[in-house]
């Protein structure tokens, strides 16, 4: 086991963070969490992220107060939201020791990890990978960041805390898109390897018709860009609910930029799918006497200014020529290219994974794939996707509380940055671990505090306006 660079950095930001107090310490995280691409410690082949090193603090800082460890466990009751994830871990973790050796050598996989077979970029007879631990570990940090922000989020100071966080990240991230940008050949190149250091395949230095792409903080173009799709949907509502509007909205038009710029296919498909839910939550937001005038602004202009904008395209050849050719490259002819046919045979695969294992699953972390939804069926077969169906309808879906109050409008914009996290996911995810920032944003969504404002009735407005008038 060594102890990376990267990793004295988390240590001490940890520290500093703990003595600071656990608002501090959540904000710290959520922004550690950006470093997709880096090991803190390495353990033989597998590495320990930034951020799962990070949780020591932030669950620290949380348990130290009774109010919070109270929380915390109620969390975890049946039927809440972390009592199914919980149920995911176990069977996934359970499948992953024994289905590897009770099914061993009856199929062939996609390796996640290594295996006991030499690499060769294609299937392998089944058998145990170093990723079912790696995995395993992952998912046992996400139920506990889960909790913790659940715990977090039970008043009203930590939920303020835990949202300012996201934005940060969002901020963050963006920064580091930039900073990949313009240090090609530049010292700043190789101060990024410090960051860089996980035992996986990078693709930082790869090129779409002679173009960088933008991987950031991450192994690659497409993590890059399925994470930013989160953020996008979260500081996109925020603006549009006018909370933290300048930032937010600051942020919101960045992050896109960068997704459009990453070069992705992934970003290019999902985008456009989150500007449609944000457009969505526009106009659900934009009625009544607490509705914003951005959204009012938007659900109106909107769809004129598309047309508007498609029409000049349309009538000026040459602009959508080179849109088109663009698109057409990353997006239209993905399927075609060797990226997008290994792709598919990862998930052909792990189809037959499913079938093969009469919908049990080959265990967590044994079978690469590329979309989230035929990882799951994959991994944990049946029960863990339903394990994983429960866990999303009752932290994300389900919406909590009185309506358009600070708390509200953050917990619709974690649910619609969940949301966008999962269709991204859903394009190009390879594994069953939606990553940190997806269980922030679930467990913002999840949180109710006990002290946050409560909303005020229309009449009361009324007669309120009335007697100031008088």
């Amino acid at each position: 086991m060594s102890l990376e660079p990267v990793g004295i950095f988390t240590l001490i930001i940890g520290i500093v963070s703990v003595l600071a107090g656990h608002r501090a310490t959540v904000i710290a995280f959520s922004m550690m969490t950006v470093f997709g691409g880096a090991a803190a410690l390495l353990i033989g082949s597998a590495g320990i992220q930034p951020g799962h090193l990070f949780l020591v603090f932030l669950v620290l800082a949380t348990l130290t107060y009774h109010d919070k460890r109270v929380a915390a466990v109620k969390a975890l009751a049946f039927p809440h939201p972390a009592f199914w994830l919980f149920c995911l871990l176990a069977y996934g973790v359970t499948a992953g020791y024994f289905a590897p050796r009770l099914l061993a050598r009856t199929m062939e996989i996609v390796p996640l990890g290594s295996s006991e077979y030499p690499s060769t970029d294609s299937t392998v007879p089944l058998g145990p990978v170093s990723s079912n631990f790696t995995q395993a570990v992952y998912v046992t940090a996400d139920l506990i960041t889960f909790v913790m922000v659940v715990a977090l989020g039970s008043t009203l100071s930590g939920f303020r805390a835990v949202a300012v966080g996201v934005l940060c990240f969002t901020a963050v991230n963006i920064a580091f898109g930039v900073i990949d940008l313009i240090s090609a050949g530049t010292p700043i190149e190789d101060m990024l390897q410090y960051i860089r250091n996980a035992p996986y395949a990078f693709h930082d230095d790869d090129m779409v018709a002679g173009v960088k792409r933008v991987v950031g903080s991450w192994p690659e173009a497409s993590t890059f860009a399925g994470i930013s799709l989160g953020a996008i949907g979260f500081t996109g509502t925020m603006w549009v609910c006018g909370r933290y509007s300048r930032a937010a909205g600051l942020l919101f038009v960045l992050a896109s930029i960068m997704v459009v710029r990453s070069t992705s296919s992934t970003g290019l498909f999902g985008l456009p799918v989150c500007l449609v839910i944000l457009y969505g939550v526009c106009m659900h937001r934009c009625g009544g006497l607490s509705g914003t005038r951005t959204s009012a602004a938007i659900v109106l202009f909107a769809p004129p200014f598309m047309l508007l904008l498609a029409m000049g395209l349309v009538l000026h050849e040459a602009a959508f020529r080179v849109i088109y050719n663009y698109f057409d490259l990353l997006l239209f002819s993905k399927a075609t290219s060797s990226s997008g046919v290994e792709r598919s045979m990862w998930n052909r695969n792990g189809l037959y994974n499913f079938v093969d294992s009469y919908g049990l699953g080959v265990g967590l972390g044994t079978s690469r794939t590329s979309s989230f939804l035929v990882a799951l069926l994959s991994n944990v077969g049946i029960p863990g996707t339903l394990f994983f169906g429960l866990f999303f309808a009752t932290s994300v879906a389900i919406p909590r509380g009185p309506n358009r109050t600070l708390a509200a409008d953050v917990r619709l914009a974690a649910r619609v940055g969940c949301v966008c996290l999962l269709v991204g996911s859903m394009v190009a995810g390879s594994t069953v671990d939606m990553g940190l920032l997806f269980f922030i944003m679930a467990g913002l969504a999840s949180a109710v505090p006990t002290d946050a404002e409560a909303p005020h009735p229309v009449r009361h407005l009324e007669t309120r306006r009335v007697r100031q008038l008088a």
